[in-house]
């Protein structure tokens, strides 16, 4: 199973060349999109022809986790004759807010097959995907995506997450652990429902997690403090991904 950073961005940057959440996951057949966030979709498709994707997950309704799915319906839409189409499965509202977007009732429907997401384990093709609804909005999910055969290492996405205690059921000794550090040394601002170095690094190191992938970065924040916290609390290797990276999920666990 290998991820491909497709994009690693918070909300705002000042980091040129940064993009909204978007993570690509594939094995053998399987290509399955975790996010696509404002400005990943021309890094998306210069690492996979879009219309093969088996699916976009995407965790929650924030613009830099979900609106590039507008130029993925227009190239659907438009770079072929007749139309490709793709599945996406993301929280209840999703497909009436990209609607509303455009003013455009019908707009998703006419190139993405959106559907809720369901909690609980889901095959896509080669890949088997579990969701845990996270505190972030009123309907945020994080998810574990595996080999449908089960074997090796999972991957744990947190999406944005303002509780790092809803995001251990879905860990398992040795899996990798993808997640935001939206405030890096902290502390987190009263309300902002997102994660600092402290509530990652005390999640991997109780739940066992063989690595630490950090995303999500908020602007200002000290990259390599960050980096250093997590990893000295989680006691396993830990780094700060890029758009770009592609790692091989297996051997990042022990």
């Amino acid at each position: 199973m290998e991820l491909t950073v497709i994009g690693a961005g918070p909300a705002y940057t000042d980091r040129p060349g940064a993009v909204g959440a978007a993570y690509l996951v594939r094995s053998g057949p399987t290509a399955l999109l975790l996010d696509l966030g404002h400005g990943a979709f021309a890094n998306l498709a210069g690492a996979i022809e879009p219309s093969r994707l088996a699916a976009v997950l995407v965790s929650h309704l924030h613009p830099d986790h979900f609106v590039d799915l507008v130029p993925l319906r227009h190239y659907l839409r438009y770079e072929f004759d007749p139309p490709r189409r793709v599945r996406v499965a993301g929280p209840a509202m999703l497909a009436a807010r990209l609607d509303a977007l455009l003013a455009e009732p019908g707009f998703t429907a006419a190139a993405l097959d959106v559907e809720q997401v369901r909690p609980g384990p889901v095959r896509f093709g080669s890949l088997a995907v579990e969701a845990r609804a996270v505190r972030h909005t009123d309907e945020s999910y994080a998810f574990r995506v595996t080999p449908a055969d089960g074997r090796g290492p999972g991957l744990v996405y947190s999406g944005d997450c303002g509780a790092a205690d809803d995001l251990a059921p879905l860990i398992r000794a040795g899996d990798v652990l993808l997640s935001e550090v939206s405030f890096g040394l902290g502390p987190n601002p009263a309300g902002a429902a997102h994660l600092d170095a402290d509530d990652v690094g005390s999640l991997a190191r109780t739940t066992g997690a063989g690595r630490v992938l950090l995303t999500h970065l908020l602007a200002g924040r000290d990259r390599e403090a960050t980096v250093a916290r997590v990893r000295t609390l989680a006691g396993v290797p830990t780094t700060l991904v890029e758009p770009g990276d592609r790692l091989l999920v297996a051997t990042l666990a022990p």
